[in-house]
């Protein structure tokens, strides 16, 4: 089973993912931290029900690997958007089982948190990207737990694709959560959020 686990906002510089996000939201981001792995770095926002939103982008001070980056950060180009979404698992070995086209599972960590994340070889995921990423947190609490904060609720978040109905197909038996809605058309990501001040949108 997949369960919904954060939300990314890529962008050429980890300053301009974080302002997107902050200009959508109304929210300011809270520093995260370096992924020596991959070379990138992100900045945190906590949402309510467990889930959370990361700006991420690739380290400029960090020596760059001698393999792709996740998330297809060695390719990203234009302004910064809501780009991936993340989804948890209990067992990744058994989820890659029954969808190997996320890729191969990657010891990681930050600080003091492990986890083991599915990255294609070539570190761009299906579907143009908008297949979910799949993570397993080894560490207790899970970010979500100890980010979440009142008052920015997720309530729709559409995944739109020229194929969105296979996707959709794909994911049917392993995803069941009434938030996550696909669409046809042009590739992307839209989120929804119920906020004290109205509804906002980040894309």
């Amino acid at each position: 089973m997949l369960t919904l686990d954060h939300l990314a906002v890529l962008g050429t510089s980890l300053e301009a993912a974080q302002a997107h996000a902050e200009a959508a939201l109304g929210r300011v981001l809270h520093p995260g931290g370096r992924h020596p792995h991959f070379a990138t770095h992100n900045a945190l926002l906590g949402l309510e029900a467990g889930l959370y939103l990361e700006a991420i982008a690739i380290d400029p001070d960090a020596k760059a690997p001698g393999y792709p980056r996740w998330f297809g950060l060695d390719d990203f180009t234009g302004a910064p958007r809501l780009d991936k979404w993340i989804c948890r698992v209990d067992d990744l070995d058994a989820a890659l089982q029954a969808l190997p086209k996320a890729g191969q599972p990657v010891a990681l960590s930050r600080g003091d948190l492990r986890w083991r994340m599915a990255v294609p070889g070539d570190g761009r995921l299906p579907w143009g990207g908008l297949f979910p990423a799949l993570i397993e947190w080894q560490t207790a609490p899970i970010p979500g737990d100890t980010l979440s904060e009142p008052g920015l609720r997720l309530d729709r978040l559409t995944v739109t694709h020229p194929e969105a109905g296979a996707l959709q197909d794909l994911l049917a038996p392993y995803l069941a959560d009434p938030r996550v809605g696909f669409e046809a058309g042009a590739a992307g990501l839209r989120a929804r959020f119920a906020t004290p001040e109205g509804e906002k949108v980040l894309t």
